[in-house]
């Protein structure tokens, strides 16, 4: 089949998309990142699992997951007064490179038999310093090569992409890992951003900011994962907000609940199921698959009150959580997971809706800002907690006991929000 036939087979409103030279070679590499990332979700924590010393392998996942992560969240916060002025395409090739090198470093380390824990967690973590960058600049890069009135479907087509491969990535390397080591899928990891990197070499020189001007005339600047300055002023401005802070702080600690959950899945698999990395698989890929259909049935929720349907959606992950803990067989806690995945995957959507009706459109752009900037650290701090915690209390345990606070985080959110309304109704007194 031709290229122009494939074209006639997408939606109309994706065609045009194909007319640019530079789309057309960046989307597969993209998409090929993509994938390697979704097999990573997999591969790193099984890695963790196989190298680990005796009864330390619940501190050295929650080390290699937090590593995959929290320098991404550091880099972005550090870096920006020396990166934010790069061009897009400098910025997603430096990322890929660094992405290609030291995860390209894992399976050589251990083909060799040298890859020591902390060698292990040291080459994720810097594997990850500039990926919020890459990200950033990944979308820059698309909105410099594409006209403005095709830059949507292009965000559409890209975002699509890294959805599918929540859904495919666990569910290859699970089956893969029954053939080769997870270090060799790390590998291939490290290959697919080598390909990116060099596909962005070969976009035009403008598009791949290597036109010599390194993006001091403000042309090709890229946008910041997170800008310090308009971070600052939105909490200043959060402050003022109760109910917007109060969604913050949700989100946060929803965040922050779910990272412990993510390092106990994969040592519940081997150490409770006594299963192999397939099954670790299955479950990415069944929540993956649920949050894809959850965050499309986003707009159906629409129609209901905003603040109780984000907390029934913390309630009812948590809810999702608790049957791990009770001893359920696998088919059981299978069909948690999806439906967990269902009800996680509208959140973020309404997060964000949230602030965008509570704030002033003039500062709708800083407070959003200040939002991201605090939520960074969430994710990769619980998953950094994960591995402790699991050392003390056992991977199902975990995995109920983060079930059970996210409840609890629902029903001090609903209490907070019924004392706030009951003050706003009640009259001052004269």
């Amino acid at each position: 089949m031709t290229p122009v036939q494939t074209t006639r087979l997408l939606p109309r409103t994706y065609r045009p998309l194909f007319a640019h030279a530079d789309f057309r070679r960046l989307l597969p590499a993209l998409a090929a990142s993509d994938l390697g990332d979704g097999m990573s979700v997999v591969a790193v924590a099984w890695l963790a699992i196989e190298i680990a010393p005796p009864g330390r392998s619940g501190l050295l996942l929650g080390a290699a997951l937090a590593a995959y992560a929290l320098p991404g969240a550091a880099g972005a916060l550090l870096f920006g007064r020396w990166l934010r002025r790069l061009p897009a395409g400098r910025l997603l090739a430096a990322d890929s490179r660094i992405r290609a090198v030291l995860l390209g470093c894992v399976p050589l380390a251990w083909a060799a038999g040298v890859l020591h824990p902390v060698l292990y967690v040291a080459l994720l973590a810097g594997s990850s310093v500039l990926h919020a960058w890459g990200n950033a600049g990944r979308y820059s890069l698309l909105a410099q090569i594409l006209p403005p009135d095709q830059r949507l479907a292009a965000n559409a087509l890209v975002s699509s992409s890294g959805s599918a491969s929540i859904v495919v990535g666990p569910a290859l390397a699970g089956f893969l890992t029954a053939v080769i080591s997870p270090a060799w899928l790390i590998g291939l990891d490290a290959l697919s951003f080598a390909v990116l990197a060099a596909q962005v070499g070969r976009l035009r020189g403008a598009a791949a900011g290597q036109d010599g001007k390194d993006g001091k005339d403000g042309k090709g600047a890229t946008a910041a994962p997170v800008d310090a300055d308009r971070s600052a002023a939105g909490l200043r401005l959060l402050r003022k907000q109760p109910e917007l802070l109060g969604v913050l702080a949700l989100t946060w600690f929803f965040n922050f609940l779910y990272g412990p959950a993510e390092v106990a899945l994969p040592l519940h698999v081997t150490d409770d199921l006594h299963a192999g990395a397939g099954l670790l698989g299955l479950y990415w890929t069944l929540f993956g698959a649920g949050a894809v259909l959850g965050g499309l049935a986003a707009g159906a929720l629409r129609r209901f009150p905003l603040w109780p349907v984000t907390l029934g959606i913390v309630a009812g992950w948590g809810l999702a959580l608790v049957p791990f803990g009770l001893g359920a067989p696998a088919a059981v806690t299978l069909a948690c997971f999806t439906l967990g995945g269902l009800i996680y995957g509208p959140f973020t959507a309404l997060s964000y809706t949230l602030f965008q009706e509570r704030t002033p459109a003039a500062s709708l752009t800083t407070v959003l800002a200040a939002r991201s900037a605090a939520l960074l650290t969430a994710g990769p701090v619980g998953t950094a907690l994960g591995g402790p915690l699991i050392a003390l209390l056992g991977p199902r345990q975990v995995l109920a006991a983060s079930g059970i606070a996210t409840v609890a985080l629902a029903v001090i959110g609903a209490a907070i929000r019924v004392r706030g309304l009951r003050r706003v109704r009640t009259p001052a007194p004269l």
